[in-house]
């Protein structure tokens, strides 16, 4: 939902103010470095208690302090962006056609939004922990079509305004902040006593926390430092197609999150029992799954780029300049997706010093790297160091994760879980990109393009051992009659 109406953004706010939405999911994503690391160690003792390490009130204990912390955070960012709005309006971004007042009240708008979003993600990691996926994605599906569709009702009957759309986003996640927590509240039994305040509960998992700070401090860094300083270094306008082109390639980071919130609990619980088989199972059974899906997406991405672009927004202009942007930007965020598996396996150990370390190192070459390649080959630069050092996380950061963890299990991560189902999906999207004409119908092309993707899907899949045996076990239980 939250890439099928920016056609819509576009045409009714113009694509400065959609540059101003892609700021917007940057300070979102910074709001990550205020939770110190608190929010996945929750996830992690949720699991752990739903398979009966923890008891109720320890549990109970650490959500209450998560949560009283998070009030405090969420009350001072709110009230620093509104703050220092008017300088982000005059001295950060490059507006040429929207009026200065109308970007400080956009930002402040944002400020609270990132704020709610930020409180609503404890609840969101509790049903992740407590493997309450099923009503976990219940919930944010309905909550997404709530805010795409009620985003765009309020562009076009009320006021096609940026103010408007964000005043729309806060509403929303009011609502979704509220249902969530109610969730988890009945979700969980209740304790002996109130829950309350705890330093003890906090302490327990102050390791693991600071290890997760650490790592979401370099991984925002990572993912969303080319767009701050990009947002800092171009126009908006300019500014707005990379955005536009990083939220298309986005959606692929959304297809894996939901394998690896599903399987990332299930690990915790084969180690905890101590089942190695299981772990390896589990391990191969959710790469490959990441590989099928994420993989077919990426190959019909970069090899249809400017063709979907066109058919989803029927703009021969803007989809002639963000689709060589979107192209290597899908590439880099598979490598990323690819990564993500090993990352979870590496937390359920409990290991985070190896992220840390790699990470350091990347920030440490993108950062240069930004400044001084930008300039020079402009926002295209940003995307290839994207794909550059997601891909030595790919190649060297597994190899060194696999010395310790895992040990067996490099090459058939490789070979049968990465290089299989990827060179099939690739080759079969590349001979249909040969085939199919550059131009055709929109109908048409919608058709085509889905059954490419489709038949992408299927290839990488039948290459893929343990999709395969699984898809065809589905099948063969299968009964219509």
């Amino acid at each position: 939902m939250s890439i099928a109406f920016v056609p819509i953004y576009i045409k009714y706010l113009g694509i400065e103010a959609y540059g101003l939405i892609g700021i917007f999911v940057i300070l979102m994503s910074a709001l990550g470095l205020f939770d110190i690391g608190l929010k996945p160690a929750l996830a992690r003792e949720m699991a752990r208690y739903s398979v009966g390490t923890n008891s109720e009130q320890p549990i109970w204990n650490l959500l209450r302090s998560i949560e009283i912390i998070s009030i405090v955070i969420v009350i001072t960012v709110a009230l620093v962006i509104w703050l220092i709005s008017g300088w982000l309006a005059t001295s950060w971004v490059k507006a040429q056609t929207l009026p200065t007042p109308v970007v400080a009240q956009a930002f402040t708008i944002m400020g609270l939004v990132a704020a709610l979003q930020f409180f609503e993600s404890i609840y969101s990691s509790s049903l992740a922990g407590l493997q309450r996926q099923v009503i976990q994605n219940v919930i944010i599906c309905s909550m997404a079509t709530i805010r795409g569709l009620g985003a765009v009702g309020v562009l076009v009957w009320v006021s096609p305004t940026t103010q408007a759309f964000f005043i729309w986003q806060a509403i929303c996640s009011c609502m979704s902040l509220l249902v969530c927590a109610n969730v988890v509240y009945q979700s969980l039994p209740s304790p002996p006593k109130p829950a309350r305040f705890s330093k003890v509960a906090l302490l327990n998992v102050w390791r693991f926390a600071s290890g997760m700070l650490v790592i979401t401090i370099l991984a925002l860094l990572l993912t969303q430092v080319d767009k701050a300083l990009l947002s800092r270094m171009l126009t908006l306008e300019s500014f707005g197609y990379y955005a536009l082109a990083s939220s298309v390639a986005g959606s692929l980071a959304m297809i894996v999150g939901p394998i690896t919130a599903s399987y990332y609990p299930h690990f915790n619980q084969l180690i905890v029992m101590g089942d190695t088989a299981g772990i390896h199972s589990a391990y191969h059974q959710s790469a490959q799954l990441v590989t099928v899906i994420v993989g077919s997406a990426t190959a019909v991405l970069f090899f249809f780029s400017e063709r979907i672009l066109f058919l989803w927004t029927s703009n021969p202009d803007l989809s002639h300049k963000v689709a060589p942007i979107m192209a290597v930007l899908a590439l880099g965020t598979f490598l990323n997706c690819l990564y993500c598996l090993p990352y979870q396996m590496q937390l359920a150990y409990g290991w985070t010093s190896l992220t840390v370390i790699i990470a350091s190192i990347a920030v440490a070459i993108l950062l240069p790297a930004i400044f001084v390649m930008v300039p020079i080959y402009g926002p295209i630069a940003a995307a290839w160091i994207w794909v550059v050092l997601n891909g030595c996380h790919c190649l060297i950061g597994v190899h060194f994760m696999y010395r310790r963890i895992l040990k067996t299990e490099k090459w058939a991560w490789y070979i049968q879980d990465v290089i299989m189902p990827l060179s099939a999906a690739s080759a079969i999207a590349f001979l249909a990109s040969l085939i199919f004409p550059a131009n055709f119908e929109r109908l048409l092309g919608v058709g085509l393009i889905a059954l490419t993707s489709v038949v992408t899907l299927a290839g990488g899949a039948l290459v893929a051992p343990l999709v395969r045996r699984q898809t065809l076990n589905l099948v063969t239980k299968y009964k219509p009659f």
